[in-house]
């Protein structure tokens, strides 16, 4: 697989694009994931991320897009976010991705004014007519697993139920191996995913709350994850997550730090290299 990097870790400290795609490339990495929202930023912007990355040899692999409004309870604002993520979805076909990742959000009200059947069959919906979207540009929607308590998707069960309402080949899973950690998944229930996942994310965290930090840096046993990833034998790659650096004026020495430990866990497993 692939070894890619989100560039919100530079947007987040500060960096302009251009700086960060340039130092993901010179670091070592193989693709980047790109987190813009298509609604803004301008034209130039828009072309200047896709000639950079083409001149760099950085292929764009995912866009990530939140878009938590798609299970809203009022029509109006569901119908602004479908156009949004097919926005997203433009924005990936242009860039020539792969994916767009789509977060789908939580149950409102903790589940005790809108029934949560209902809140379901609105993400159902809304995903399902945008897979049709992405499955006629070539591109596949992937979903991530959230792991938080009133996520719609926090584990495998979850994930699975979801997949088989939507019921479309364009529509997969992502494969966050920190929310996995953090939802207590174990990593031989990824083998339920198997034919349905088309993207990894890997982060260290404290197992207690959400982090994204760098491999190494909290609990996470990476290598039972990593060794169920490589026997689903995914066509993708894998992208690390990091997010809110402590230190933004040393993010150039954490997104090193985060590539040199997760180069050495995948070489090891024979995910890489």
């Amino acid at each position: 697989m692939q070894l890619g990097l989100i560039n919100s870790a530079w947007v987040q400290a500060g960096q302009p694009t251009s700086f960060g795609l340039r130092k993901t490339k010179e670091i070592g990495f193989d693709t980047v994931d790109v987190f813009v929202d298509p609604l803004d930023i301008d034209v130039r912007e828009r072309r200047s991320i896709k000639t950079e990355c083409d001149r760099l040899g950085l292929p764009i692999v995912s866009l990530a897009c939140v878009a938590v409004g798609l299970i809203d309870f009022n029509p109006s604002v569901r119908r602004f976010h479908v156009e949004r993520v097919r926005a997203y979805l433009d924005l990936a076909y242009e860039y020539e991705a792969r994916n767009v990742l789509l977060v789908i959000g939580e149950y409102i009200w903790n589940r005790e004014v809108i029934a949560a059947d209902e809140q379901w069959r609105l993400g159902v919906e809304a995903v399902r007519d945008l897979g049709a979207r992405a499955g006629e540009l070539g591109l596949e929607i992937v979903l991530e697993l959230e792991p938080f308590p009133l996520s719609l998707i926090r584990d495998i069960d979850s994930m699975v139920h979801f997949l088989d309402d939507v019921g479309l080949e364009a529509v997969k899973a992502n494969i966050d191996i920190s929310h996995l950690a953090l939802s207590r998944v174990a990593p031989e229930e990824l083998r339920r995913l198997a034919g349905r996942a088309g993207h990894v994310h890997i982060s260290d965290c404290d197992g207690k709350v959400h982090g994204d930090l760098p491999p190494g840096r909290g609990v996470v046993d990476f290598e039972p994850y990593l060794r169920e990833i490589k026997a689903l034998g995914i066509d993708g790659a894998i992208s690390i997550e990091l997010e809110y650096s402590p230190r933004p004026e040393r993010i150039v020495e954490w997104v090193e730090e985060a590539y040199r430990e997760t180069d050495r866990r995948l070489r090891a497993l024979g995910l890489r290299g």
